[in-house]
């Protein structure tokens, strides 16, 4: 995780999405190691209080524009079963927003010995991805958005064609689902899948359903449900598709929120789920209860975190076990 400060744009409101940070890093922590990016380790142990487990938590220091780890974090590949981490280009989506500390950070935490010996770490550049516009299977299927990875201003000197090659060739996929479809009103990513559609396993999608003929989002949503409906897995079946509830509108100032549940984060036996202090939080914990049925289904409060646009999954990077040295 990166952790919100002063200098991000939750510098207002630093006090509101703290405890939203807190919450995760705490579900975490009882699960798994936590590495967590941040200009200043001491305030944050403060933050995280009594329930700070040293053997659980890693700090590294370093200067930080925002809190989006999905995005500017590294991606991890196996080559011959050892682990690669791949630092693509972190370009503030498109240019939209100031990335410079952002796109070291990957690097920074190499160049630190925060990987473990064996792990190599690959500079992927000129090439820009971001961790939320992707959602693999593990099994050669990635599903990704048109929008997103077609937008100018990421990689725009290959057409679709090459763009698609490109990641077949560093993900070792077989193919890759485009979703022509799909977009949350103030969703500034263009579009990223994972506010959209996620693989729970090979053969399982949840994804956002608009039942609602009133909502501006229906007509977009419905198109994005009948091309998930003709997709098929690699042995030719039908995905198993759970829809998630469109959530209750949020807005900000008068601008409608990217308010979803499909921005779910999946760690050690659990998944955080977001939630909106809605009476369709509990209609989105029953749905993915389905989806993982052996994992618990924990409920984060997102309504400070999407008024920065974002969720769970957007605010957190996995790694596999080894990537990361636990031994100082």
């Amino acid at each position: 995780m990166t952790w919100p400060h002063r200098d991000t744009d939750w510098g207002a409101m630093l006090e509101e999405v703290i405890p939203c940070f807190v919450a995760m890093a705490k579900e975490v922590i009882k699960r798994e190691k936590l590495l967590i990016v941040c200009p200043d380790g001491a305030e944050v142990r403060r933050q995280l209080g009594g329930m700070a487990d040293d053997r659980q938590l890693i700090f590294r220091e370093m200067e930080t524009n925002d809190t989006w780890a999905r995005d500017h974090g590294g991606i991890c590949v196996f080559e011959d079963g050892v682990p690669v981490v791949y630092d693509f280009v972190f370009n503030g989506w498109g240019m939209k927003f100031a990335a410079c500390h952002d796109n070291l950070i990957t690097r920074r935490l190499s160049r630190s010995g925060t990987f473990a010996k064996e792990v190599r770490t690959v500079n992927m550049q000129p090439f820009v991805l971001e961790g939320g516009s992707i959602e693999s299977d593990g099994c050669g299927t990635l599903l990704a958005t048109v929008e997103c990875l077609g937008s100018a201003n990421r990689n725009e000197y290959l057409n679709r064609e090459q763009v698609a090659r490109c990641l077949k060739d560093f993900f070792g996929l077989e193919r890759i689902l485009w979703l022509e479809n799909g977009h949350l009103a103030g969703d500034d990513t263009d579009s990223h899948v994972d506010t959209l559609a996620r693989f729970c396993d090979g053969q399982t999608i949840a994804y956002v359903q608009c039942s609602d003929a009133e909502d501006s989002h229906f007509s977009e949503l419905q198109a994005m449900e009948e091309e998930l409906k003709a997709f098929r897995t690699l042995a030719g079946q039908p995905y198993r598709l759970i829809p998630l509830p469109m959530a209750d509108r949020v807005t900000e100032n008068g601008e409608r929120l990217p308010a979803t549940y499909a921005n779910f984060l999946i760690i050690n036996d659990a998944v955080l789920m977001p939630c909106y202090r809605s009476e369709k939080d509990d209609l989105a914990r029953a749905a993915l209860q389905t989806a993982f049925p052996d994992r618990e289904i924990a409920g984060i409060d997102c309504l400070p975190l999407i008024r920065q646009h974002g969720s769970l999954h957007c605010a957190a990077m996995q790694y596999p076990e080894g990537v990361i040295r636990t031994d100082g």
